[in-house]
This record gives structure tokens, C-alpha cells and sequence, in this order.
């Protein structure tokens, strides 16, 4: 009964993907620790669930994997598994009880770097499944700018920079938008300020690394938003509880539903491909 069950579930996930639909794939990054990149991936990508979008949150930060706990919903796989090949893909797929999907990073992306050719097709095999069964698929990476995140950063279609008006945080997101661009990378940058007293000052602290970087690199980096300070996000980490859910009226909820409704209305800049291409981008990167 058991095995028949297992059958029917893999069924139902390796059936077609509907026809004409393309994954998006997104990448939140920051340029230093602390100012609150993962918050804002989980809780954006729940907005962008809430407005009828399939998502799936893969959490790509290998030093500090920490989706499942801000959600509290302890992962039972992860990536390691996958690519021991103990689970499928479809089964390392976490769903939270407010139906949000998610991949744990966990000590499976020490084994990710060190992938060989067959076992980078493997995984690459195993993720392309998800083409068009999500509308986006969103990597949470780590801060700064290792190799891995930097193969996310440009193998992904777009890139969200999180940053905070504390002029360390300006500088070192200036610091890895720079540090893309003069490695050669194409990279389509898209800018959130977290933390600000008020509009004003986050459209001071975007406009600080928009000109340089208009200056100096010679790129146009759009702004998404700025995300008020606000104490209701601490208060929703010690609940493990994501904030758009424990705290739906907060002003910096309220920021971050604002972030996904302009992200939607300004539509894909590209589409260099879906998950086929990325994964393409991703083949090349890794060797």
C-alpha cells in the first residue's frame, strides 16, 4: 500500500508542467551580515504567495542556513539528501502551515561546491523538474560575496540587494555590486533599504549607491522599496513566527507587501530563459 502510494506522489510530480509558464528566478543577497536579508526573503516571497504566485524559498546561505528556523518549522530533509541521492527533489520540499514552500540549505551545500560534473547533472536534472511548477524560485544567499553566492548572483535572472542606512552597509553593498561588474558578470541589480527611519532617508541611502554606481559602473540599479524600522520583526523572530503572519499590520509587513506589489507591476526586465537557462548558467559557473 505503501509502495502504491510512493507511485501515485511521483506521479502526480513528473506530470507535464503547464504549458507557456517560465520560473522565475530571483536572488536576495546583501553585502554584509546583520541586515535582515533573510526576514526579507521569507516574507517576501510570502507576499508574493499571497497575491496567487507559486514560490519556493531555497535557502542558499552556506554558512548560516536559517529559513527554517524563523519559520519554526524544524526540516526534516534537505539538500544533503537530494544530492546523496536519499530524496528527490519533490521530497525535500518543506510546505509551512501557511502552505509557503521551501528547500533547507543545511550541510548539504558543503557537498553542493564540491560536486563533480555527474553529480552537478544530477542535481541540475533534479531542480529543472520544478520548471513550471513554481512561478518563482527564490535563493536566499549568504552575505558578502563567496563564489557561491556569486554563481547565484549571476546565474539567477535578477538580483535583490538588501541593504540598511548604516554607511558599513552602503558600502559593502556598493562593494559586491562593484566586485560583480568588474569580474566581467552581466547582473540585473534591484535595490531594497531595510531599517529606515523614514522614506526620506531610504531614498538618501538608494540614491548614495545608485549614483556611484551610475557614475563609476555605468549601471541603473531600480529601487524596489524601503522597509521602516520596526521593532515587531525582532519580536517575530523570538516567536519563530515570519512577521507578515505574526504581525500582518506592522509597518515594516506592510513595507515588504509594498516591495512584492511595485516588484509584480514592474514586470520581468527579461527572460533569459527560466530555469533552463539558469540552469545552463549554472553548468558553465560551477566548473
Amino acid at each position: 500500500m505503501n509502495d502504491q502510494a510512493e507511485a501515485l506522489r511521483q506521479l502526480v510530480h513528473t506530470r507535464e508542467a503547464p504549458s507557456g509558464t517560465s520560473t522565475r528566478i530571483l536572488t536576495v543577497t546583501s553585502g554584509k551580515g546583520g541586515v535582515g536579508k533573510s526576514n526579507f526573503s521569507l516574507n517576501f516571497a510570502m507576499a508574493l504567495q499571497k497575491r496567487g504566485h507559486r514560490v519556493l524559498l531555497f535557502d542558499a546561505d552556506i554558512g548560516m542556513a536559517n529559513i527554517d528556523v524563523l519559520l519554526g518549522t524544524p526540516a526534516q530533509y534537505n539538500l544533503f539528501h537530494l544530492l546523496k541521492r536519499e530524496k528527490s527533489v519533490w521530497e525535500i520540499i518543506q510546505t509551512t502551515p501557511g502552505g509557503l514552500q521551501f528547500i533547507a540549505g543545511g550541510s548539504g551545500f558543503q557537498e553542493l561546491i564540491r560536486l563533480t560534473d555527474e553529480e552537478l547533472e544530477y542535481f541540475a536534472q533534479q531542480i529543472g523538474l520544478l520548471n513550471g511548477h513554481v512561478d518563482f524560485l527564490l535563493f536566499d544567499t549568504g552575505a558578502g560575496l563567496s563564489k557561491e553566492t556569486l554563481r547565484f548572483i549571476t546565474a539567477a535572472e535578477e538580483t535583490i540587494v538588501v541593504t540598511t542606512p548604516e554607511p558599513t552597509s552602503i558600502t559593502d553593498a556598493y562593494a559586491l555590486i562593484k566586485m560583480v561588474k568588474t569580474m566581467g558578470h552581466e547582473a540585473a541589480f534591484r535595490l531594497v533599504v531595510n531599517r529606515v527611519g523614514d522614506d526620506r532617508e531610504g531614498k538618501q541611502t538608494a540614491d548614495n549607491i545608485r549614483q556611484v554606481a551610475a557614475k563609476y559602473l555605468g549601471l541603473e540599479i531600480p529601487v524596489l522599496g524601503y522597509i521602516p524600522d520596526d521593532a515587531s520583526v525582532s519580536r517575530a523572530v523570538k516567536r519563530q513566527t515570519p512577521l507578515s503572519a505574526a504581525y500582518p499590520d506592522s509597518a515594516a509587513a506592510r513595507g515588504i507587501d509594498r516591495i512584492a506589489s511595485t516588484y509584480l507591476l514592474e514586470g520581468r526586465t527579461s527572460d533569459p530563459g527560466g530555469l533552463t537557462g539558469f540552469l545552463q548558467r549554472v553548468r558553465k559557473l560551477w566548473k
